[in-house]
């Protein structure tokens, strides 16, 4: 697994951790790492996904919102929430990163966390955001 990959993975549980506690990110991010010492070369990554998140946090899920028209985020699987405000970031804060490689890498942890169905979701919610970012693969 590279870098970012492992990278993406610490962050999703640091969203997790996140959004389930009343710390601010950067102690979120510190007792993580502390806690859980995790690949060294994804940890810049990671921070960066959990640190951009957080100062962004209500745009990231208003775009979650205006691409998930049948679901309220509120109501959505903590995982699948999380999977989503990761991709959803990267979407909006990494051009860099190709599209097709962020959402493959979602569904993968949406896979690997989340339930049956989750994959599918997230796959569907982020390729709208895509679009609506105009975040087109060079190929279509």
């Amino acid at each position: 697994m590279g870098a970012r990959s492992t990278g993406r993975e610490s962050a999703l549980q640091m969203l997790f951790a996140l959004e389930v506690s009343s710390d601010p990110a950067p102690r979120v991010v510190t007792n993580y790492w502390r806690e859980t010492p995790g690949d060294p070369e994804g940890r810049e990554y990671a921070d960066e996904i959990v640190l951009g998140f957080a100062g962004a946090a209500d745009k990231v899920d208003s775009t979650i919102r205006k691409a998930s028209t049948n679901w309220r985020i509120e109501r959505m699987a903590r995982v699948d929430r999380n999977v989503l405000r990761l991709g959803a970031w990267e979407l909006v804060h990494r051009p860099d990163v190709p599209r097709a490689v962020i959402l493959d890498e979602a569904v993968e942890l949406a896979k690997r966390y989340g339930s049956e169905d989750s994959s599918a979701f997230v796959n569907g919610v982020l390729d709208k955001i895509a679009e609506d970012l105009g975040r087109l693969d060079q190929d279509r």
